[in-house]
């Protein structure tokens, strides 16, 4: 919005000519970090307040089905996503260019997952129980909305540059050159297997956020990780004329996509957005974020893989997110045919629990490993 209202004012006054600053998207990144950021500082103490007063608390497992130290969090504020929703999206909305369509789709999705979210933790809480919205409501749900945002985008010409549109139903191999090993897929395929990517990054985000702060480290791990490279994807540096500029994405050797860059400014809320909600969810967490926050990061985080191309690299980077679902996965099948479980008891943060690691370890450890993860999916731009 501020650069849509401010920019085209540049050349009305010569005293204007500052707002010339707004055409860099490197500027605009740090300005949607930075909003996103403030806004979760600023308004997350009235937030949590607002929450304590209407009761909108956790409502947890009964015993037995969580490790006994979570009962004590039984009353701590939830849905603090709502507000982490707010900054990501108020943010992308007054720092992007509304006209690029992978942030339009990128946004639609986030704040569609983050409605499914909502409506979630507002069955639990209303209910007093951790049912909440049956999952298989919850699944179609997450499918119609990615479905519908992406089966738009991929399937006009219109919506996506030129340089998109010769890519979008192609996928890379992590550390093999794009161009050299292709993998083309039939359109209708590809898109049903973007759209199992984003609703599965979804429901691995939300399976992970299940300790203070474990799932939102990752999350601005992740972020970090898609801004750097959808900048790169479109990045050209030079003074002179277009054809002689340099091209980064060429030099890499990864799909060279000259609108991509916009997509930073939505990972830059991400990012800011998920530092501001992490002081208040550090251990020991002041509220959690719920459903409609993890639902709609992981949503988010989903949506940059599929338009950076990075579907398959993206169980690498979101290696913890992948483990935290395959334990899940792995445990209902293995009790489901033969009675036996694999774990302690599942997603595997619990396990570690059960085994006696205290929280805090757990969740540091987490990150770390997240951050490592992150290097090497960084790393691969050049180690093919």
């Amino acid at each position: 919005m501020i650069y849509e209202l401010l920019y085209p004012l540049r050349h009305s006054a010569s005293w204007l000519g500052w707002l010339n600053v707004l055409r860099y998207v490197p500027f605009r990144v740090i300005a949607s970090t930075m909003t996103a950021m403030m806004i979760c500082f600023a308004l997350s103490p009235w937030f949590i307040r607002e929450l304590q007063k209407k009761q909108i608390g956790e409502v947890g497992r009964e015993a037995g089905m969580i490790p006994e130290g979570h009962l004590k969090k039984r009353g701590t504020p939830t849905m603090g996503g709502a507000l982490l929703l707010l900054a990501v999206l108020g943010s992308t909305i007054l720092w992007c260019d509304l006209r690029n369509v992978f942030v339009l789709a990128a946004t639609a999705i986030t704040a569609g997952y983050g409605v499914i979210g909502y409506l979630d933790d507002y069955l639990k809480i209303r209910a007093k129980n951790s049912r909440g919205l049956p999952g298989r409501y919850k699944l179609l749900g997450q499918f119609l909305v990615a479905g519908a945002v992406l089966t738009w985008v991929f399937t006009s010409k219109e919506h996506l540059p030129p340089d998109f549109w010769e890519i979008r139903d192609r996928l890379a191999i992590p550390f093999v050159a794009f161009n050299k090993h292709p993998i083309h897929l039939p359109l209708a395929l590809y898109i049903v297997f973007a759209v199992f990517t984003v609703v599965a990054m979804s429901n691995a985000v939300n399976l992970t956020d299940g300790l203070d702060g474990l799932a939102i480290g990752p999350v601005i791990f992740n972020a970090g990780t898609y801004l750097i490279w959808a900048y790169l994807s479109g990045a050209t540096f030079g003074i002179v004329n277009v054809a002689q500029r340099f091209v980064v994405a060429k030099y890499l050797d990864i799909p060279f996509i000259a609108s991509s860059g916009e997509l930073a400014v939505f990972c830059g809320a991400l990012v800011g957005a998920g530092i501001g909600f992490l002081w208040y969810n550090t251990y020991p967490a002041q509220v959690f974020m719920g459903d409609v926050g993890a639902l709609a990061l992981g949503g988010g985080l989903g949506t940059c893989a599929v338009f950076t191309k990075n579907e398959l690299l993206s169980v690498i980077l979101g290696g913890v997110f992948f483990l935290e679902g395959l334990s899940v996965v792995t445990q209902v099948m293995s009790f489901k045919l033969t009675g036996k479980r694999v774990f302690l008891m599942a997603p595997i943060h619990h396990h570690y629990e059960k085994k006696g690691w205290p929280e805090p370890k757990i969740i540091v450890r987490f990150w770390i490993i997240s951050i490592l993860l992150a290097l090497v999916s960084l790393a691969s731009l050049k180690l093919r």
